[in-house]
C-alpha cells in the first residue's frame, strides 16, 4: 500500500507572521490523520517560522522551488542545501506556474530534481497539460514527454509525481475522477516503462487540480491517486485538514 501524501502549496500567500498560526491550526485539525503524510509549502520568507511550527509534529515542511546549483551567481534562487539548513524535507518542482511564467522546462525540472535528490529532499515533480493541449488530444503526448524528460537518469523510486491538469488549477474546474484516474494510470505505465513495474507501483502520484473537501475523497479513492497537491484550499486550516482527513 502506498502512503497517501497531501501537500499544501501556499504559492505567494501568507507572510511569515501568518505561517505559524496556519500550521498550528493544521496540526490540531489533522492530529488523527494516521497513514497520511502531511506537507506544507510556504513561500521562502515563511520557511524559518514554519520550520519552528512544524518541529516535533507530524506536519512536514516543503518549499516551492529549488535551484540545481549548490551556490553561485543566481540572483533570486535558493539551493537545496539552503533549504535543508532551514529544516525543509520536500520541494515542489516544475509547477505549471513556474513553467508558464518563469521559463521552467523539462530539462530544468530534471536538473532541479537531481539536485533535490542529491540533498536528500523529496521532490514533488509536477506534470500536466493545458486546456489547448487536452482539447487537441495531446494529453498523453505532453504528460509522457514531461515524465520521460523530467525524470531521466535519476532514482524514480524517490520521487513523488503531481499530476496537475493546468486547465483545472485555480479555475474551479476539476477533472472528473475518471479523467484524473486515466492520467494517473498513464503516468504509472510510463514509470513502469522507465523503471519497471515494482518501482512504478511504489511511486506516489498526487492529483493537483482544484482538489477540494467536496471532491477529495472520491478523487483519492481512485486506484492510482495517492493524495493531492492543494492550492487555494491549503490556505485555511479547516479546508486543508478536511482534504487530509479524506485520505485517511
Amino acid at each position: 500500500m502506498r502512503t497517501k501524501i497531501v501537500a499544501g502549496n501556499w504559492k505567494m500567500n501568507k507572510a511569515a507572521s501568518e505561517a505559524a498560526a496556519l500550521i498550528e491550526g493544521i496540526k490540531n485539525a489533522t492530529a488523527d490523520a494516521a497513514g497520511v503524510e502531511v506537507v506544507v509549502c510556504p513561500p521562502f520568507t515563511g520557511l524559518k517560522d514554519a520550520a519552528a511550527a512544524c518541529a516535533g509534529s507530524h506536519v512536514k515542511l516543503g518549499a516551492q522551488n529549488v535551484h540545481w546549483e549548490p551556490s553561485g551567481a543566481y540572483t533570486g534562487e535558493i539551493s537545496a542545501g539552503m533549504l535543508k539548513d532551514l529544516g525543509v524535507t520536500h520541494v515542489i518542482i516544475g509547477h505549471s506556474e513556474r513553467r508558464q511564467y518563469f521559463g521552467e522546462t523539462d530539462e530544468t525540472v530534471n536538473k532541479r530534481t537531481k539536485a533535490a535528490l542529491a540533498a536528500g529532499l523529496v521532490p514533488l515533480v509536477c506534470v500536466g497539460e493545458t486546456l489547448g493541449e487536452r482539447d487537441a488530444g495531446q494529453m498523453d503526448e505532453v504528460v509522457v514527454r514531461q515524465i520521460k524528460l523530467g525524470l531521466a537518469d535519476l532514482d524514480i523510486a524517490k520521487v513523488v509525481i503531481a499530476y496537475e491538469p493546468v486547465w483545472a488549477i485555480g479555475t474551479g474546474r476539476t477533472a472528473s475522477p475518471a479523467q484524473a484516474q486515466e492520467a494517473h494510470a498513464l503516468i504509472r505505465r510510463t514509470l513502469a516503462e522507465m523503471a519497471g513495474g515494482d518501482v512504478a507501483n511504489g511511486v506516489r502520484i498526487q492529483y493537483g487540480g482544484s482538489m477540494k473537501p467536496e471532491n477529495a475523497k472520491e478523487l483519492m479513492g481512485q486506484p492510482d491517486i495517492d493524495g493531492g497537491l492543494i492550492g487555494g484550499a491549503a490556505l485555511t486550516a479547516d479546508s486543508f485538514a478536511a482534504i487530509v482527513m479524506a485520505g485517511v
